[in-house]
C-alpha cells in the first residue's frame, strides 16, 4: 500500500500564493491554484526546504504537540545530538538531558552513543560485505524517499542498519520496562527532531512494521522551555558527560569520520545527491564504500525545525567533539557481539515508490506523452510560474493529467486572444469591403 502521509501541511488561510514554496521545491511538487499553493504527494519527498522558506509561516511540519503524550504512563525524551549545538557553548549534553527532565518528561536518553553504536555495526557491515557499491546511508528520511521515486534501481544499496534514534527509543524502552514493569505500550518515546522528515520514518519505518519511536517533537517548539530551565539545572561531572564519536553525527561527515572506513563519501544538498546518484547508476563510483548523504546541505544541524544558525551550531559539535570525542562510549568488542546477533539489522525489502505514469495502459499513456510534447511546443519555455506550475513543462504534465487547461498559461492566452482578434479583424475588413461595394452599386444604379 502506497504511503500517502507527508510530514508537512499548508495553512491555506495564511497562504497568499506567493509562489517562493513552488519556486524553491526540489521536485517541483507544490503548485498555487487560486493563489494558495497545494502539494501533489507524489512527488513530495518531505525535505522541508518550504517551511524554512515560507515567510507567511503558512506551510507548517505535522509533528506531535506535548499534550498528545498525556495517554502514556512514562515519556521518555530521545533528543537528536543536534539538540545539544541549539544552546549556549557552555550547555553540556548531560545538563541538557537533565533540561527535557526539568520540563514535563519522565526521563531523556541520548542518542549520541547509539550513533557511536551504528558506526561500529556499519564497519562490521561493510568487512563482510560482497554486492553492489557503493553502500548508501539510510539515515535521512527524504534521501530514503528520494531513491523510492526517482532511483529505485539504487534502493539494494541502502545499507540494512538501524537508526540511531530507534536504537535508542528501542533500548530505553526496554530499560524502563524492566525497572518500572510497565508494558511497552505504557511507554511513550518521543524524539525530539530537528525536521519533520523524521515524521515519515516513525510512521512508515524503512524495512519494517512499527517504529519503537511514538511520535516527535520540534527542537524549535520546546527551545524556550528548555531554555529557561537551564539555569536551575548544576551541570554534572566530567564521568557523567556523554562522550564518543557519535556526538559529531548530526554535522556534515560526522557519520563519515566516526566510521574510520577507507573510500567513503560525505554528500550534502539534495542537488549534490541527486547528482551523485546519477554517477553511481551510470556505472561510477564502485571503488567507493559507503556513501553518507544528507537533503539539508549542512546534515542536521541544518534541519527547518531547529533555531541555531547551522554553521554555529556546527562549531559547538565540532568542540563537542574534541572535548569528548576521544573517550568512547561503548566498548568495541560488545557492540561487535551484538552485531553478530543481528541487533542492528533490518531485514525487511525496502520497496519503489514511482511517480504515477500518465495512464496505466501504455498505448494511451504513449498517447498522452505525444500530447504533452505538443502542449508544451506551444508554450513560450519561460518557467515564470503565472500558470501556478513550477516549470513550462510541469504546467504540460498537469494540463495532460486533467489538473489544469492550456488556457492558464497567460501567453497561450495572449496568442489565442491576438488570434481571435486578428479572425476579427480580417473580418470586419472583409464585410467592410462587401458594404462598401454595396454602396457604390447602389450609388451607380442611382446615376
Amino acid at each position: 500500500m502506497k504511503n500517502s502521509f507527508r510530514s508537512i501541511g499548508i495553512d491555506k488561510e495564511k497562504c497568499n500564493g506567493c509562489m517562493a514554496c513552488m519556486r524553491f521545491c526540489p521536485t517541483q511538487a507544490v503548485r498555487i491554484q487560486n493563489n494558495k499553493a497545494f502539494l501533489l504527494e507524489d512527488l513530495c519527498i518531505d525535505c522541508g526546504e518550504c517551511v524554512r522558506l515560507c515567510e507567511y509561516k503558512a506551510i507548517v511540519p505535522l509533528t506531535n504537540s506535548f499534550s498528545e503524550f498525556s495517554k502514556f504512563k512514562y515519556t521518555i525524551a530521545i533528543p537528536s545530538p543536534v539538540f545539544y549545538s541549539q544552546f549556549g557553548k557552555d550547555a553540556k549534553p548531560a545538563v541538557l538531558l537533565a533540561a527535557l527532565k526539568k520540563i514535563g518528561f519522565d526521563d531523556a536518553f541520548d542518542v549520541a552513543c547509539p550513533s557511536e553504536a551504528v558506526s561500529i555495526a556499519i564497519q562490521e557491515y561493510l568487512h563482510t560485505y560482497n554486492g553492489p557499491k557503493p553502500l548508501i546511508s539510510p539515515f535521512c528520511p527524504t534521501i530514503l524517499r528520494l531513491i523510492q521515486i526517482r532511483y529505485p534501481n539504487l534502493l539494494d544499496h541502502i545499507i540494512p542498519i538501524e537508526s540511531p534514534m530507534e536504537i535508542a527509543a528501542r533500548e530505553a524502552k526496554r530499560l524502563k520496562m524492566k525497572e518500572f514493569g510497565l508494558s511497552k505500550n505504557e511507554i511513550g518515546a518521543i524524539y525530539i527532531t530537528p525536521c519533520p522528515s523524521k515524521m515519515l520514518s516513525i510512521k512508515y519505518p524503512p524495512r519494517k512494521k512499527h517504529s519503537f519511536l511514538d511520535g516527535a517533537i520540534a527542537i524549535s517548539d520546546i527551545y524556550s522551555s528548555a531554555l529557561k530551565v537551564l539555569s536551575n539545572i548544576t551541570g554534572n561531572a566530567e564521568t557523567d558527560e556523554i562522550h564518543g564519536l557519535g556526538l559529531g553525527w548530526p554535522i556534515f561527515g560526522g557519520q563519515v569520520s566516526s566510521l574510520k572506513a577507507e573510500d567513503c563519501l560525505a554528500i550534502g544538498g539534495l542537488n549534490d545527491c541527486i547528482r551523485i546518484f546519477e554517477e553511481i547508476e551510470n556505472g561510477r563510483l564502485k571503488d567507493i564504500q559507503y556513501i553518507e548523504c544528507h537533503s539539508c546541505p549542512t546534515a542536521c544541524v541544518g534541519g527547518s525545525l531547529t533555531i541555531e544558525n547551522p554553521y554555529i551550531a556546527r562549531g559547538k559539535v565540532l568542540r563537542m567533539v574534541e572535548r569528548y570525542g576521544t573517550q568512547p562510549c561503548h566498548d568495541k568488542k560488545y557492540i561487535e557481539r551484538l552485531y553478530d546477533r543481528k541487533y542492528f539489522s533490518l531485514p525487511g525489502k525496502l520497496s519503489p515508490s514511482p511517480i504515477e505514469p500518465l495512464d496505466k495502459d501504455i498505448s494511451k499513456a504513449i498517447q498522452k506523452l505525444k500530447q504533452k510534447q505538443k502542449i508544451l511546443g506551444l508554450l513560450p519555455r519561460l518557467d515564470c510560474g503565472i500558470c501556478g506550475a513550477p516549470t513550462c513543462a510541469s504546467f504540460a504534465d498537469d494540463v495532460i493529467k486533467g489538473m489544469a487547461t492550456a488556457d492558464e498559461c497567460i501567453f497561450l492566452t495572449i496568442k489565442k486572444f491576438e488570434t481571435i482578434s486578428g479572425n476579427l479583424f480580417q473580418s470586419a475588413q472583409k464585410t467592410s469591403r462587401k458594404v462598401r461595394k454595396r454602396w457604390e452599386r447602389g450609388n451607380n444604379e442611382i446615376e
